[in-house]
This record gives structure tokens, C-alpha cells and sequence, in this order.
């Protein structure tokens, strides 16, 4: 394992070439990869496998045909690679369950009597075990139980892989039960096409995952955004200018330069007017912000966030909520100005990305 200096603190992470693909696929050679749910995970850590030469299998519910039609479309076999989950569970020796945090509760069940002795668990979120006094998600002792969370969607692990980039993930081992917990948790992780993989706990990556989502990531960003957008139209500036003050530049110039060299980089690349008004504003806002973050953290510890899921994402009419809240975003001002402005956006040409099975990096052909 590699040691890098992480802002003044040296970390243990893995790389590729430590662990290259061809050591992950002797690690697994006698295993059989059954990916449970084929949703948001599902679709792009089942195919990476897949490309990179691993012996994998799909186990969804034909009841979701949505999700089951997928499947058969991504080249999944009825009766050969794609199974009910009953079937799939029963055939794999490491199950991969990558349903919803909500339906991972509800189906295990279902899932529990086929999770038997020398099997690995394998998540790729510590929603399940850590919260498992609300979950009851208890796996048996004589199992591995691993993690491998990829740092982003599951959209952006296949894009990632094709591309030959791979997504950063963390790992960790719950429980090892044969001694081979960590290699088959490091070669799972290769073999899904991460970038490099750091360590954590299942309690460290559930914490920092649903602070993040909620926080920076997604609930943070976007209420920003809408602030800002509100105070710019409400002192008559048109949406057009409104929306690219407030996403298009962010989006498409100033994020870009913070990805390849960091925020300093990307301060000393703007006008000195930029430079000068965000280093004041930076630690007005920081302080502002503090004490959310803080309680937000508190909350996710005390397990308020998770109940909160569990007992709202398991209703019946949560797809009715969701609708209703997510069409609230899109028929906003700011968003209906933010189409306009994609619209507007140069088409680039690009060529079809169709996946293959030269290793990791997955390289795109024609």
C-alpha cells in the first residue's frame, strides 16, 4: 500500500498498479458475483466487472420490469446471467447488495437464508450494519462482511471506467469470517474500476456519506444556489444574468479549475476584484455555515437522519413526494433559466462509448 500525504496527514491507500486487475481476477477466479438490485450501483459496478472479466450475475425482481428490462438491454441473460434474487443469492458465493438503503431493510428477509457460511456481503454504503438496530440487517458470523463505496453516482462509475479515469473509493472489512475478507474486499474494489481505494469503517464512510449528500455535495450547493439566485432577482437582474452568476460559471469554468490544481489555483487564476472579494467572503460564510454543519453531523450520529429515511422512503406515496418535490426544483425560475442556457450550450460532437473487456480502464470503441 501507497503512502500519501493527505494535507499534513499521511494515508494508506491502494493503487492500481499495487493491486492490478490481473491480481483481483486470481483473487476471484473460483468466485461467482451476484449484483442484488440493478438501480442506481447496480447497472455500472455489474458491468465494470463484467468488462473486466469477472464472473458476474444480475438477481432482480421481475416485478420491476423497469429494472429488469434494463438489464436484458445491458446484455444480461435471462436463465444464464440475470436471475431472480432468490436464484442469484443462492448461486453467488459473494452477494453484492446494492438495493436502496430502505429496500436493503425490507428484503433481507429474502436475502438472509442464502448469505451462508464462506459467503461475503459485500455494500457499497454502511447505512444497513451500522444503523442495524433500525435496519435489522444482521449478518450471520461465519460470512465476510465487506464494503467498497465508490466516491460518486452510479452514472459516474461506468462514464469514469469507460474513460479509463475510475471513481475514487473507500473500503473497509466488518467482519472477516475466512481470512480472506481483504483481498476479496481489494479486488472487488479493482475490479469495479476504482481509481484507488482509501480505508475507513463502515461507521467512519456512513457519517462522512450522509453529511455530505445532505451538506456540500447536494442539500448545501443547492440551497445556496437558490439564495443567491433569489437576492440577484429580487435587486433586477434578468434570470439569464441571475443563473449564470450563480450555476453556469460555476459549473462550466470556476469548478474545473478547482478539479485540476485546487482553490488556491483557482483564486489565483481569476481577477484580482474575484480573488479579493472571495478572501474576505470565504470565512464570513464559513462561520455562517459552522454550526449547520455541526448539527447536521450530530444528527446523522444520533441516527435521526436514518430514521427519517426508513420511515419516509418506505411509504407508499414517497414516489408521489418525490415527484412533487423534484418538480418544485425543476419548474423553479432558476432552473427553467438553467435549461434555457444548456439549450444554448455549443453541441459538442462525440463518438459512442460502448464498453470492452481490455481491463480496468475499460476503453471505449467504436
Amino acid at each position: 500500500m501507497a503512502k500519501i500525504n493527505f494535507g499534513g496527514h499521511t494515508e494508506t491507500v491502494v493503487l492500481r498498479k499495487e493491486f492490478p486487475l490481473e491480481k483481483a481476477r486470481k483473487v476471484l477466479k473460483n468466485e461467482t458475483i451476484a449484483i442484488i438490485g440493478y438501480g442506481v450501483q447496480g447497472p455500472a459496478q455489474g458491468l465494470n466487472l463484467r468488462d473486466n472479466g469477472f464472473n458476474v450475475i444480475v438477481g432482480q425482481a421481475p416485478s420491476f420490469k423497469k429494472d429488469w428490462d434494463r438489464a436484458v438491454a445491458d446484455g444480461w441473460k435471462p436463465g444464464k446471467t440475470l436471475f431472480p434474487i432468490e436464484e442469484a443469492c443462492e448461486r453467488a458465493t459473494i452477494i453484492q447488495y446494492l438495493v436502496s438503503d430502505p429496500a436493503q431493510r425490507a428484503l433481507w428477509p429474502t436475502i438472509k437464508p442464502y448469505v451462508t457460511k464462506g459467503k461475503a456481503l459485500y455494500f457499497s454504503h454502511g447505512f444497513s450494519i451500522v444503523y442495524k438496530a433500525q435496519t435489522k440487517v444482521i449478518p450471520p458470523k461465519d460470512v465476510d462482511v465487506i464494503m467498497v463505496a465508490p466516491k460518486g453516482s452510479g452514472l459516474n462509475v461506468r462514464r469514469n471506467f469507460l474513460s479509463g479515469a475510475g471513481i475514487n473509493s473507500s473500503f473497509a472489512v466488518f467482519q472477516d469470517a475466512t481470512g480472506r475478507a481483504n483481498e476479496r474486499c481489494l479486488a472487488l474494489g479493482i475490479g469495479i474500476g476504482s481509481g484507488y481505494l482509501f480505508p475507513t469503517t463502515f461507521q467512519k464512510e456512513v457519517y462522512s456519506d450522509l453529511t455530505g449528500e445532505r451538506g456540500v455535495l447536494m442539500g448545501a450547493l443547492a440551497g445556496i444556489m437558490d439564495a443567491q439566485y433569489a437576492t440577484l432577482r429580487k435587486n433586477g437582474h434578468s434570470p439569464s444574468e441571475a443563473f449564470n452568476e450563480t450555476v453556469e460559471e460555476l459549473t462550466q469554468s470556476l469548478i474545473r479549475l478547482v478539479d485540476e490544481n485546487g482553490m488556491d489555483w483557482m483564486y489565483r487564476n481569476c481577477s484580482v476584484t474575484a480573488q479579493h472579494g472571495a478572501l474576505k467572503w470565504r470565512p464570513i460564510f464559513k462561520k455562517a455555515t459552522q454550526s449547520t454543519f455541526d448539527k447536521l453531523y450530530a444528527s446523522v450520529k444520533r441516527g435521526q437522519e436514518t430514521r427519517e429515511v426508513i420511515r419516509d422512503c418506505g411509504k407508499k406515496d414517497y414516489n408521489k413526494y418525490l415527484d412533487k418535490k423534484l418538480a418544485e426544483i425543476a419548474t423553479s425560475e432558476m432552473w427553467r433559466a438553467g435549461a434555457a442556457a444548456r439549450a444554448l450550450r455549443p453541441k459538442e460532437l462525440s463518438k459512442k462509448i460502448t464498453s470492452t473487456t481490455k481491463g480496468v480502464g475499460g476503453r471505449a470503441a467504436n
